[in-house]
């Protein structure tokens, strides 16, 4: 493991900067150096700390982590399941730092803990990157992020959610938009939001049906016991339009709806992850989830280990962003898209 360790990069980029695909490879902009002292011998321990782990998403992430460390070779990848403590968050970074990690990659339970984690990674003397969740400092720098742009994957859910609305042939008044999502939750909301925006652009404002709006905390079981009890209020809606922050929300929420006697046919879910919608597909049950926008864990993990690596041992700056790319399947297409249903 290396003994000396490297300033943690703290990049002052907004979030709606430029895009990078995974594999860019494009430096950071001038005067973001992310730069110290290299130490290109020795084995390499890079700490993946993520939120809710036992996700399918999050155990995907881990996986492309460990394969690209695999690759780059001499590179360990030590995880930990933060579920939903941000307390949890900020002692397994003590923990890290205690064992002398070289690298810290974090899937916040909360934002609002960025402060606290990116100034104990600094003080350190070790680089913090931001997977999924972007986090900032106290003075609101944002760390390096590797993730997806949340603003333009809602965009896609609200374009085919809109393809699919216009083509129903419903009524607007008695059709909703059920959307659900962790809302203190930022890249949460610019899903939920994006899709709204796209949805009415496409649809024309006076089309877009009554929204309502439904938090959680981002789990199947927690989105359909919410959206039951909406359902129960709201027994006069004939047909129901889904989408939320991940797969979790909508296949939770269409769950509720079919079991609250809603038909598959009267339900126009576009998930986001596509591994729990695929479910459905693949069992050639008649669904009420259409769609999904597939994002890969296994893409985030890789790019982010690979940017990590490459500052570590070549001092190469960690990019502002690095963004992954994303595509929307059904049931014509999920297995030729790579998509693992779990």
């Amino acid at each position: 493991m290396r003994k000396s360790k490297l300033v943690a990069s703290l990049l002052v980029v907004p979030l709606a900067g430029a895009l990078f695909a995974c594999s860019s490879g494009q430096e950071a902009p001038a005067g973001n150096t992310g730069g110290g002292d290299t130490d290109t011998s020795g084995p390499i321990e890079i700490a993946y700390l993520q939120k809710q782990g036992d996700q399918q998403y999050f155990v995907d992430e881990i996986a492309g982590a460990k394969e690209a460390a695999a690759a780059l070779g001499d590179v360990n990848i030590t995880s930990a399941d933060l579920g939903d403590d941000a307390n949890k968050a900020v002692s397994e970074v003590e923990a890290a730092i205690a064992r002398g990690v070289d690298g810290i990659i974090i899937v916040v339970p909360d934002q609002a803990v960025g402060p606290n984690v990116i100034k104990l990674a600094t003080d350190a003397g070790i680089p913090i990157m931001a997977s999924d969740d972007g986090i900032s400092d106290d003075q609101g720098n944002a760390a390096a992020f590797t993730g997806f742009n949340g603003t333009d994957m809602g965009s896609k859910v609200g374009e085919k959610a809109a393809e699919l609305y216009q083509a129903s042939g419903w009524a607007t008044a008695d059709s909703r938009i059920l959307a659900s999502w962790k809302q203190d939750l930022t890249v949460c909301t610019d899903r939920v939001e994006g899709a709204l925006a796209k949805f009415t652009e496409i649809v024309g404002a006076d089309q877009v049906p009554e929204v309502i709006e439904v938090g959680t905390d981002n789990t199947p079981t927690n989105a359909q016991d919410k959206a039951a009890a909406t359902l129960t209020a709201n027994a006069s809606v004939k047909h129901w339009i889904v989408w939320g922050c991940n797969d979790e929300n909508t296949t939770g929420v269409t769950t509720a709806l079919q079991n609250g006697g809603v038909a598959p046919a009267d339900i126009i879910s576009v998930g986001l992850g596509a591994y729990l919608a695929c479910k459905d597909w693949a069992a050639g049950q008649d669904s009420g989830n259409k769609a999904a926008l597939y994002i890969s864990g296994i893409d985030v993990g890789k790019a982010a280990v690979e940017a990590m690596v490459a500052h570590l041992r070549d001092g190469v700056p960690l990019p502002p962003e690095t963004i992954a790319d994303t595509h929307m399947v059904d049931e014509s297409n999920y297995e030729s898209s790579g998509v693992v249903c779990t």
